[in-house]
């Protein structure tokens, strides 16, 4: 037994051996092989760096008026971005939290603010509510990328599945939903090491300090010094410039192909979304490494390149002078109790189409856009309207003139036919009244003294088909073409007023009402400078166009050269154009004309036609019977070169409209700044 016992003891004995000497054979190998074999291997992996590719924003192009004078140019400002790679990462959710809720803290007390995308406010109720006007957004919460809720799912249901997604039990309500806002926009950004999330744009100096100066606590946060738009005069031409502003998602869905990335800003509106293509620069690359020791150096691999310059037909100094006299003219309306009063002022070159100004009023300064959003969209003036281009009005008697050439040109006319006016239209039991009573009235003194039986007899005559055959080719019922966007108004017609007018049928009387621009006929601003452009060159209707050429930002190459483009040449017969421009040309020198105490006696001579519509408008919580004022002019007279077009709604008389004209005449005449001088300096920028 003893004899056994001993056996199995030194059995036991060898096995252990066996194993501790197993044991040691695999370790010295290991060690072997790690100090030996792999050695360089390991040696490299204990020194090897960590390399990072990251995308370096490129500055948007500058835009320029036709003189070379800046009206958008870049800056340089700071960012505050999380890095993912030192950033918490979402298994560490609570260390976010803090730092997002410090840097918010942070930057309400230094009055700044952050990227706030969620789509989930507060309302007056204190319940949470979803934002208005932000379904794409709503979707992408709900959606399975994020909360992954059914579609009916409510705002509060949303914020509680947010709540629990990034564990925000602890904290105010308040505090939960900012925080939130900024981890709902990390997501949406595809927040990673790649793709850094931009927290805040354009923060202070003394807050970067502040950042710099607790860099332990904010892991992951940088400061990157990168471009910001930069508006001149943000007052000069709102409406034509446009703002640029962060994607939505449908906007990113479109761009990403095209290399945008969700945080990437885009032109909105205006010039800046019109040449976004030409303005957007092309992003750099960097390298950032960081050493086994955590030190960290830039490598730009790739150097951004700054975008393309638009070069506008705007003259700065006719803009000016435009929205000075614009916001001047309708002021003083208001100070008499027209508070409807609104308008637009658009000059174009008559030999070129080229747009040299357009104002509007109300306007708005776009550099502050982002501060006063809310107010300016609920402003009841619309600041943000571009009455130019969107707005269409009756013209009133400035279709006179297209009345009396296509007269002319049928035949119906010539110069010395005249029509008998003493005060009132003889043709139908309903009466057609004159202001004046005219007596026997050729054309050239019917446009001189406005006289409305000697054009419902021509309209009468023509037939609505006729008028608007020659509508047509003045540009009337259909888009200019100009790169903005814009409405087509409409030209009356019986079709069109059967189906506005619950069915009722055309009549004759309608048709001498359209020949006065009444009736249903609708035309926007810059339909009337064309059209007046038209008659002043002679007969040749010219695209109008804002952009005039695109240069490379270094002006080393000519990207773009807009040619003036023929819309259509019409034909009409010099004869019968000059007659037009003769009527035209007494009526700023007839003294019972609203343009007389402006425009008589103008050198260089002026040629003219005013226009008042009556239409209703709701004022003061009523629907008013307001008058709308139009003036059409071109100048010199004898040597047409500039065709200006003017509108004033609930304007008292023409008179307004003559004194916008007016300051756009001096400037463009007397002052050797602008137009003069941009045909010298202007020829480095074609």
């Amino acid at each position: 037994m003893k004899t056994k016992r001993k056996a199995n003891l030194k059995l036991r004995l060898y096995i252990l051996v066996g194993i501790m000497l197993t044991s040691f054979l695999v370790f010295a190998g290991r060690m072997v092989g790690v100090q030996v074999i792999d050695h360089e291997e390991y040696l490299q992996a204990a020194n090897s760096t960590v390399r990072r590719n990251v995308e370096v924003e490129a500055a948007r192009g500058e835009i320029l008026d036709r003189n070379g004078s800046p009206l958008v140019i870049n800056r340089q400002g700071n960012s505050l971005v999380f890095d993912a790679a030192y950033f918490p990462s979402s298994d560490e959710q609570e260390s976010r939290n803090e730092i997002i809720l410090s840097l918010i803290n942070l930057l309400n007390g230094q009055g700044e603010e952050w990227n706030d995308p969620l789509p989930l406010v507060f309302g007056s109720d204190g319940k949470i509510t979803f934002k208005e006007d932000s379904d794409t957004e709503i979707s992408y919460l709900k959606s399975k990328d994020v909360l992954h809720l059914n579609d009916y799912a409510t705002a509060q249901n949303c914020f509680d599945a947010l709540i629990e997604k990034y564990s925000l039990q602890d904290y105010s309500q308040a505090d939960a939903r900012n925080i939130a806002s900024v981890c709902f926009g990390m997501a949406q950004n595809l927040f990673s090491v790649s793709n850094p999330y931009t927290f805040a744009e354009d923060v202070s100096t003394e807050t970067v300090s502040k950042v710099k100066e607790n860099g332990t606590f904010y892991k992951g946060v940088d400061v990157e010094v990168v471009p910001y738009r930069e508006y001149v005069d943000g007052t000069l031409a709102p409406h034509i410039i446009g703002r640029v502003g962060a994607m939505d998602a449908d906007e990113y869905a479109e761009l990403k192909e095209q290399g945008y990335q969700m945080d990437d800003l885009i032109g909105k509106d205006g010039i800046e979304a019109v040449m976004e293509e030409y303005l957007r620069g092309d992003n750099g690359k960097k390298t950032v490494t960081t050493d086994s020791e955590g030190n960290v150096s830039t490598e730009y691999t790739q150097d951004p390149v700054q975008g393309n310059t638009v070069i506008l037909t705007i003259d700065k100094n006719l803009q000016t002078a435009a929205n000075k006299a614009l916001a001047e003219a309708i002021e003083d309306l208001e100070s008499k109790g027209y508070s409807n009063s609104a308008g637009s002022a658009v000059a174009i070159d008559v030999d070129t189409g080229e747009v040299l100004a357009c104002a509007s009023y109300p306007t708005y300064d776009i550099s502050t856009y982002s501060e006063n959003a809310a107010q300016l969209n609920s402003d009841a003036g619309a600041p943000l309207w571009n009455r130019a281009l969107l707005s269409a009005y009756a013209p009133g008697s400035t279709f006179k003139p297209l009345i009396g050439l296509a007269g002319l040109e049928e035949g119906i006319l010539t110069e010395n036919t005249t029509f008998h006016c003493n005060g009132s239209y003889w043709r139908f039991p309903t009466q057609f009244y004159c202001l004046e009573n005219n007596g026997d009235i050729n054309v050239v003194h019917a446009l001189e003294h406005s006289c409305n039986v000697f054009f419902y007899e021509t309209g009468y005559q023509l037939g609505i088909d006729k008028i608007n055959y020659y509508a047509s080719k003045m540009g009337f019922g259909q888009k200019t073409g100009i790169e903005l966007p814009e409405v087509t108004g409409m030209v009356a017609n019986p079709d069109e007023f059967a189906q506005n007018h619950a069915g009722a049928q055309w009549m004759v009387g309608d048709t001498v009402q359209a020949s006065i621009g009444q009736s249903d006929t609708l035309v926007t601003p810059i339909q009337l400078a064309v059209y007046c452009a038209t008659i002043a060159n002679g007969g040749t209707r010219y695209v109008p166009h804002i952009v005039k050429s695109v240069k490379s930002y270094d002006y080393s190459e000519t990207i773009l050269e807009k040619q003036p483009q023929v819309a259509l040449e019409t034909g009409f017969s010099e004869t019968n154009l000059g007659i037009i421009k003769k009527g035209m040309s007494l009526v700023s020198e007839y003294t019972g004309s609203a343009t007389y105490s402006y425009l008589h006696g103008y050198d260089p001579q002026i040629a003219c036609k005013t226009g008042t519509a009556e239409v209703y408008a709701e004022k003061d919580g009523e629907i008013q019977k307001q008058t709308n004022c139009f003036l059409i002019t071109f100048a010199p007279f004898d040597d047409p070169q500039i065709a200006i077009a003017v509108s004033i709604e609930d304007a008292k008389n023409s008179s307004s409209t003559a004194k916008v004209a007016k300051a756009i005449y001096d400037a463009y005449f007397n002052d050797t700044s602008s137009i003069e001088a941009a045909q010298q300096v202007g020829q480095l920028l074609y």
